[in-house]
């Protein structure tokens, strides 16, 4: 049973060991302990910088272009530095990210900040986001992971990542003096609802849970003149990358969301509906459910779930709390193994197990490009999917065979015992993996068996 609770707390709860690692004498007591002692990797490079940079570059190339224009020249030789210096902020922020996973004490509390950067997902698919979406983990995600949801939450919803990426830096109320201006020059400026329409769908209630599209609409409404630094005549003036109020974007009046009032205000109008959505009792259901399903499998136990919830709504949403609720769920501790690793999952644990502590960012993005999952790129705001439907198809697990072979090879495999790895710091591997990696005939062999093999596939 301690031997089972060691390998759950190590690779189902954290991150797996790393090589050597001594096991923990009281695996709860070790994970609970991670939640008071995590501090979070700082940033590569922070928003405002890359934000001054990117604008600045992109202020260069229209000026440049419009020059052409004006002299009846051709378009100018690409001045597009944008894209190199997107990747350039892409490339190290993934490296930094890297880094943290394969040397934190704390792999508990560092995959709770890769769940919750999936939960709030932006992805690089948009070319502003290529430089900002590192920074928006580094900054939104990390500082609060162990905090309050609600803090969280508004964190998120103020990140110029996720203003630029669903839109919001260019809704405008339809009543907003900006707008009226506008009409009265025969232009429309619109109202936008991504943003409203992904909190209230994938950050808070989830979907199916009794509101409306007037209430979007509400929300939506609420949150205009929420833009970024740098962009446009309302935040021209102020720092690139900050998080601006434009209050000649915002529509007047009181809004009514989900049944409750809110008067007619300024920012004060959209925070106060991001804290009402953040302690519904239906956003408790939906990260109660989405952690439980992390952490005990596809199709999690009620009890379970409802244990979570009642922890996130007796505390008011403060998420050690919730946490600690999960730790204590023996739904978690079933002794076989609940998940199908995810490519990011998988690619952490091998480099753990193998003594690496550095990872070039660019070499860590292109192995997640060929395994199915680049870093910070899902398909859709709903992040990556969280079952081993999407990540156990027999194509896919035989990407991640030939890559255990490449990380067998250059691994220090003549210094590696395959079987001592899994013998010490996988208790409880299956006798067949055993067997395979004693049959194997050189060392890397040995070492891509046991990456390989189901126990290491799973968690």
């Amino acid at each position: 049973m301690a031997q089972d609770d060691i390998r759950i707390a190590w690779h189902r709860f954290g991150l797996g060991p790393r090589l050597g690692e001594t096991p923990p004498r009281d695996a709860r007591a070790w994970l609970e302990g991670q939640i008071t002692t995590y501090r979070p990797m700082i940033a590569a490079a922070s928003s405002r910088v890359i934000a001054a940079e990117i604008f600045g570059l992109i202020e260069q190339r229209r000026q440049a272009r419009q020059e052409a224009r004006l002299m009846g020249a051709g378009q100018p030789m690409e001045l597009n530095a944008v894209g190199p210096a997107s990747r350039r902020h892409l490339v190290e922020a993934i490296g930094v990210r890297g880094a943290s996973a394969l040397t934190t004490d704390a792999p508990f509390a560092e995959r709770l900040v890769h769940f919750w950067s999936n939960h709030f997902a932006v992805s690089v698919e948009k070319q502003r986001m290529i430089a900002l979406a590192g920074a928006f983990e580094f900054e939104a995600i990390r500082p609060h992971v162990m905090g309050r949801f609600s803090d969280m939450l508004l964190a998120v919803e103020r990140h110029p990542a996720m203003l630029l990426f669903l839109d919001q830096a260019q809704s405008v109320g339809p009543g907003s003096p900006a707008a009226l201006r506008a009409e009265a020059r025969g232009r429309r400026r619109g109202l936008n609802e991504n943003l409203a329409r992904e909190i209230m769908e994938l950050h808070t209630l989830g979907v199916r849970t009794g509101y409306g599209q007037t209430d979007v609409t509400e929300l939506a409404r609420a949150l205009t003149g929420w833009t970024v630094g740098g962009l446009g005549p309302q935040g021209r003036a102020a720092e690139p990358g900050s998080f601006v109020f434009a209050p000649q974007l915002h529509e007047p009046g009181e809004r009514r969301l989900l049944g409750e009032r809110y008067p007619a205000g300024g920012l004060e109008q959209g925070t106060a509906m991001l804290e009402t959505l953040a302690r519904h009792p239906a956003t408790a259901r939906h990260i109660a459910t989405k952690l439980a399903r992390h952490f005990a499998g596809d199709a999690p136990p009620a009890a379970m779930i409802a244990r979570l919830e009642a922890a996130f709504l007796r505390s008011g949403g403060d998420l050690p709390s919730v946490y600690r609720a999960l730790i204590a769920s023996p739904e978690a501790w079933a002794p076989q193994p609940v998940k199908f690793r995810s490519p990011w999952d998988w690619t952490i644990a091998v480099l753990r197990t193998s003594g690496v502590r550095v990872f070039p960012g660019q070499a860590l993005s292109g192995l997640q490009q060929q395994l199915g999952q680049p870093v910070w790129k899902p398909g859709s705001p709903a992040g990556w999917d969280d079952s081993d439907a999407s990540w156990a198809a027999p194509d896919a697990v035989m990407r991640r065979v030939e890559a255990a072979q490449r990380l067998a090879a250059r691994a220090q495999s003549a210094t590696l015992d395959a079987r001592a790895l899994a013998r010490d710091q996988f208790p409880g591997t299956s006798s067949p993996t055993g067997a395979a990696v004693a049959r194997a005939e050189s060392p890397p062999e040995a070492l891509a068996l046991l990456f390989a093999s189901p126990d290491f596939m799973r968690r």
